[in-house]
């Protein structure tokens, strides 16, 4: 079998043949992925803690080695992604992490699932960088947040189905047999993107947009201190780091925890609690994520802002939800809270990248990409491995915690609304400039 020939003048007629959709579309399914391997630990832990006799601290520390590994790998990753082709540096993180995903299934004891999953958190620490990136170059300023808040609706349906995969394998068939079959799921999904996903040229949506003729040269690549420095010196760039921050750490509380609170309080199984502590979340995200891309690419035609803003919506309205998720002792109020609370979570993440990439030069897509992963995740970590620490000194109890992660997204707003209101509309400009690039 061979791939299908390259449109000629990508920049035009690739865009007219649908290739970009079907670049998001084939990404779509790595990341699906992505995200059912890291997830499915989760639907397990009530095994780990019963037949392995882990407790909560040492389940946080598990939750918490990947995302570690992932955040502090993550600036590398970028640079990676920035000078290398983003291809393979797609395909090869699938086949790692993949198959560290097969070896979770060997493992006994803490400090072995501690392994594993840092391991598959530096396999998994090259998508993003490197798929936003490929991403932006077949997608412009007009369709950008929509081609990205598509593919983010795969993060939504990876974690769905690789948390209840494994609540429902692991309650009739044995918690290992989940991590064996998406392992090698994966390396086959591998096989066969690689003859379909083709490599853009940088910049390559900037330069169709300006006709071809305005942006003739590769745009120059610097080294990460000079990097380092000008992200100092965008304050948006700065904002939407500190928000992604917060955000990410309440977003870990619930897919590190959400099937143990819901298989403790609610005495759901280890199927049931796998399947709600994502679904409906989950499946909310997918829809506000189509919709928070829709609307951001409306709102950016008319302000520059209007990307960040959108993401301060999701959050501002999401944070009664989270409350509410850890307040309410009925059932059916739990589920219209997650499920709400998904929806204004989708709006804010689908455009995460998209926000970052109106005042990030094209030349530092994938690197800014890694830097915020890396600060985002250490969110994340903290949220999985604090949570877990704090209810087994009891400290606070699991509701308390969650309810009390509303707050988080209220400062969250308050860092969105600086950056679309005050520090947007200069930063912009900067990125524009030719001679950032």
């Amino acid at each position: 079998m061979s791939a299908p020939s390259p449109p000629a003048a990508r920049g035009a007629t690739g865009r007219a043949s649908g290739y970009p959709w079907a670049v998001v579309a084939m990404l779509w399914f790595i990341c699906f992925f992505n995200y059912a391997d890291r997830q499915a630990i989760f639907s397990v832990f009530k095994v780990l803690e019963r037949d392995l006799g882990f407790n909560k601290e040492e389940l946080g520390l598990i939750g918490a080695a990947f995302t570690i590994v992932y955040s502090l790998t993550a600036p590398f990753a970028g640079t990676v992604g920035d000078r290398f082709p983003r291809k393979m540096v797609i395909i090869g993180g699938l086949y790692v992490w993949s198959l560290v995903t097969g070896f979770t299934a060997l493992c006994s004891r803490v400090w072995h699932f501690v392994l594993v999953r840092g391991a598959e958190g530096l396999g998994e620490t090259f998508y993003f960088p490197a798929s936003m990136s490929l991403i932006s170059d077949y997608h412009g300023k007009r369709t950008r947040s929509t081609a990205m808040s598509l593919h983010q609706t795969s993060v939504y349906a990876g974690t769905i189905g690789g948390g209840a995969f494994a609540g429902v394998m692991a309650q009739y068939y044995g918690w290992q047999w989940p991590f064996v079959i998406l392992g090698g799921l994966g390396i086959l999904l591998g096989l066969v993107l690689m003859l379909y996903i083709r490599e853009p040229r940088r910049n390559e949506a900037e330069r169709a947009e300006a006709g071809g003729a305005a942006l003739e040269s590769e745009p120059v690549q610097i080294p990460m201190s000079r990097f380092v420095v000008e992200w100092m010196r965008t304050p948006t760039a700065m904002l939407l780091v500190a928000a992604f921050f917060g955000a990410n750490l309440v977003a870990l509380l619930f897919l590190t925890w959400a099937p143990t609170f819901l298989s403790e309080k609610y005495r759901m199984g280890l199927a049931g609690a796998g399947l709600t502590g994502t679904f409906f979340i989950q499946a909310g995200s997918m829809v506000g994520a189509i919709v928070g891309g829709l609307m951001a690419d409306r709102w950016r035609r008319a302000r520059e802002g209007g990307r960040i803003l959108t993401q301060a919506v999701g959050t501002l309205l999401g944070a009664p939800f989270i409350f509410l998720f850890g307040y309410t002792t009925q059932l059916g109020v739990l589920i219209v809270a997650m499920s709400l609370f998904g929806f204004l979570k989708g709006i804010y993440d689908s455009n995460i990248w998209a926000s970052l990439y109106d005042v990030v030069a094209p030349s530092r897509r994938a690197a800014a990409v890694g830097l915020m992963n890396m600060v985002g995740w250490m969110g994340g970590a903290l949220g999985a491995f604090s949570l877990g620490a704090l209810v087994e000194n009891k400290v606070v109890t699991m509701s308390q915690g969650f309810s009390y992660a509303a707050s988080i997204y209220i400062l969250v707003t308050a860092l969105l609304l600086v950056a679309g209101l005050q520090t947007v509309r200069r930063d912009v400009a900067r990125a524009a400039e030719p001679a950032a690039s």
